[in-house]
């Protein structure tokens, strides 16, 4: 293990939601969500666009705020009007379609900030920690280049390193390969196969189907705001139950279906 500080009471889920609800305007996106999710364990979120599960995420760390129900994480209830999200968010790491690094700033740079204006961490352990992170997603050597010098593959692999570099309990994927190019999408899934090897707290929203076969404890299938389907890989994408389930499986595993998501 690294500076994550996973604990090993499983007694508890590490991330616990209740009746979510989250609408924009007349779209109701997530209609009465209930999902939880133990410490170290890794879930995969699969379902056609639009179906809630970006929103889902982005309600797990309060970047959206949802108009009924409760997201605790850590014991915590984010709803609270009295939790301070800021402190909560730092045992949270996001990583998102976009990378979201700061152009004028090296891979080092982006991985120091964040550590020294909201962690307080001086300046050289801050260093420490990036080095270690940038080691740990491949990167040890691309420590002074530019995201405009890098692949969208290494760029992607900072954002990890960077979030990483919060020592956060959780990490949250976004569909984090789906900005990349094939051939790059590799190298950012063995990154994240080695961190759920690690023992990390996952939560991960993907169409990459080997991948949640392979990585997954638990697989979650959305559709229309709800959740149809949740159970390990082999029931979920080996023998699914529920016919809209099948239909997205059908779809998503045909390559000359693939426009049709």
């Amino acid at each position: 293990m690294t500076s994550n500080e996973q604990t090993p009471e499983t007694s508890s889920p590490l991330v616990d939601i209740r009746n979510l609800h989250k609408s924009f305007g007349d779209n109701h996106v997530l209609r009465g969500i209930d999902f939880s999710v133990a410490p170290g364990e890794v879930v995969c979120v699969i379902g056609p666009s639009g179906s809630g599960k970006s929103t889902l995420l982005r309600c797990i760390n309060m970047l959206e705020e949802p108009q009924e129900g409760d997201v605790v994480v850590r014991g915590e209830d984010l709803t609270d009007p009295d939790c301070d999200i800021d402190a909560a968010r730092r045992h949270i790491g996001m990583v998102f379609q976009q990378f979201n690094l700061f152009p004028h700033q090296s891979a080092l740079s982006n991985c120091t900030l964040a550590q020294r204006t909201v962690l307080g961490r001086p300046a050289a352990e801050a260093t420490r920690v990036a080095r270690m992170n940038l080691e740990r997603v491949g990167l040890a050597d691309k420590e002074d280049a530019l995201p405009a010098q890098l692949s969208g593959g290494q760029q992607q692999r900072v954002a990890i390193a960077r979030a990483l570099s919060m020592a956060p309990l959780l990490m949250l994927f976004d569909e984090p390969t789906s900005a990349l190019d094939p051939e790059l999408v590799g190298e950012v899934l063995t990154v994240m196969r080695g961190l759920a090897d690690e023992g990390m707290t996952m939560i991960v929203v993907t169409h990459e189907m080997a991948f949640a076969r392979e990585v997954a404890d638990r697989v979650v299938f959305m559709d229309g705001g709800v959740i149809v389907e949740e159970g390990t890989p082999a029931e979920v994408i080996g023998d699914p139950q529920e016919e809209r389930t099948q239909e997205f499986l059908r779809r998503v595993l045909d390559p000359t279906n693939a426009g049709a998501l």
